[in-house]
């Protein structure tokens, strides 16, 4: 569906928000260290990724011609480096804490400004015009499948109760963050079905970056979980920290009953299922007045009105 008939479209809004991050515990989340250290690890992934998501889509935006399309593609571009700006400052929380990032950071910058960079696959021999545009429609369609899920986490944490009782600070940072992913949760799909040549390859093409960047999205959020559990000081930590990969995914389910601090598996792979869809459309996936709700009373977004 393009953006121009999406009936509950609204231009997007760049919101500056600052997080004093200085008081905030690093278990955030009271008695839950795996909740905290998977969460955290989060920080990690994003100022590298959304700065990445950025880049791509300003050069995507001279091939837009539908121009509600195109400001929304503006308004999803100015979000996400405000986002990236502010899990950057996270970063600068963990290492308050005695956290060394400098091995996942080292990991994530050469995925998004390496592999996933000008050169395909980061082969500076492939970096030829006529491949150009076709590596370009390609990291658009993973950035859509991307947002997938930074989309269903966002609505996830909307409906999320638990963080209430967790640091009112880091649990903002979150929250602001994934209510904005549903706020512009179709705007990456709507990019990428705008640059497909036709429906059926845009389909073919989402199902087969669906089924590598699940498991991706697993793999570094168990690895940059369990990097920070191992520097903990903390037996439960440690702990955490000598467990295998998939050990760790698949305790996402257990906790994420028990707590419900963390997304189970099976609603991240329900989610994934949905994608498959012919029919899918993003829309679908959260409820845009419930993330407008969470900004009227959001204490970093009332802030800005403060100043």
């Amino acid at each position: 569906m393009n953006a121009a008939v999406h009936p509950n479209h609204h231009p997007l809004k760049a919101r500056r928000v600052e997080f004093d991050l200085s008081n905030s515990p690093l278990h955030w989340i009271p008695n839950d260290p795996f909740a905290s250290h998977a969460i955290n690890g989060i920080n990690l992934l994003l100022p590298a990724g959304e700065f990445w998501f950025c880049r791509v889509f300003n050069k995507a935006l001279p091939y837009v011609t539908d121009p509600i399309l195109r400001s929304d593609v503006q308004g999803f571009i100015r979000q996400e480096a405000i986002h990236a700006r502010a899990h950057a400052s996270a970063q600068e929380f963990l290492h308050a804490h005695g956290m060394n990032t400098e091995e996942v950071l080292q990991r994530v910058t050469w995925l998004f400004e390496e592999f996933l960079g000008d050169a395909p696959l980061g082969i500076s021999a492939l970096k030829l015009k006529a491949l150009e545009k076709p590596w370009l429609i390609l990291r658009v369609g993973i950035i859509a499948t991307i947002e997938h899920f930074t989309g269903v986490l966002g609505q996830w944490s909307l409906d999320n109760t638990s963080w209430d009782l967790a640091d009112p600070v880091v649990a903002d940072l979150f929250r602001w963050h994934l209510a904005e992913e549903v706020e512009h949760r179709t705007v990456a799909f709507d990019l990428f079905e705008h640059l497909c040549q036709n429906q059926l390859g845009f389909y073919i093409s989402r199902q087969a970056l669906m089924a590598a960047v699940f498991p991706l999205f697993l793999y570094f959020l168990a690895s940059t979980g369990r990097n920070l559990a191992r520097q903990g000081s903390d037996d439960e930590s440690l702990k955490i920290g000598r467990q295998s990969l998939l050990r760790l995914i698949l305790r996402m389910e257990t906790v994420g009953r028990k707590t419900e601090n963390v997304p189970t598996l099976s609603f991240l792979t329900l989610a994934t299922i949905r994608w498959i869809s012919p029919k899918f459309n993003p829309i679908d996936e959260g409820d845009t007045q419930q993330a407008l709700d969470y900004f009227a009373k959001s204490p970093a977004v009332q802030a800005i009105k403060t100043h």
